[in-house]
C-alpha cells in the first residue's frame, strides 16, 4: 500500500495531491526515516505526521486504499498516548492565547501576517 494513498484514505489529508506534498516536504517520517509517496505502507509501521501546529505519532493497524467515513479512517490506525497528550497540551495553550479580532475583511498585510504566523510550525 503506497504512503500517500493511506494517509489520504486514514483522513490525515484531504487530497492525495497534499498528502504528496507533505511527504515530499519532509513533514512525514516512516519508521523514524524521511519517506517518499510511493514508500510501501507495512502493518505495524510507526508514523510521525506534521501538521502545524500539531503532530501526530501512529501505528498503523489496517490498510485501506478506499477513503471511507471518519468512523472508519479512525480504524486503520492508533494513536500514541503521548501524541495525544501533547496535542491536547497545545490545544489548551492554543485556547489560552487572545483570538485575533478583525473588523471586516482582513486586510493583504492581516492575511500575509496570518499565514506567516500558520507556518511557524513547518519550519522544524
Amino acid at each position: 500500500m503506497r504512503l500517500d494513498k493511506w494517509l489520504w484514505a486514514a483522513r490525515f489529508f484531504k487530497t492525495r495531491t497534499l498528502a504528496v506534498e507533505a511527504i515530499a516536504g519532509g513533514r512525514v517520517s516512516v519508521n523514524g526515516d524521511r519517506a517518499k509517496p510511493a514508500k510501501e505502507l507495512k502493518v505495524g509501521d510507526a508514523l510521525a505526521i506534521r501538521r502545524a501546529p500539531f503532530e501526530h505519532a501512529i501505528v498503523v493497524k489496517a490498510l485501506s486504499d478506499k477513503r471511507g467515513s471518519a468512523a472508519i479512517a479512525a480504524t486503520l490506525y492508533d494513536e500514541t498516548a503521548e501524541s495525544r497528550a501533547r496535542r491536547a497540551a497545545i490545544a489548551a495553550e492554543m485556547k489560552s492565547l487572545p483570538q485575533p479580532r478583525f473588523k471586516g475583511r482582513p486586510t493583504k498585510k492581516t492575511r500575509r501576517d496570518y499565514e506567516k504566523w500558520l507556518r511557524q510550525g513547518d519550519e522544524d
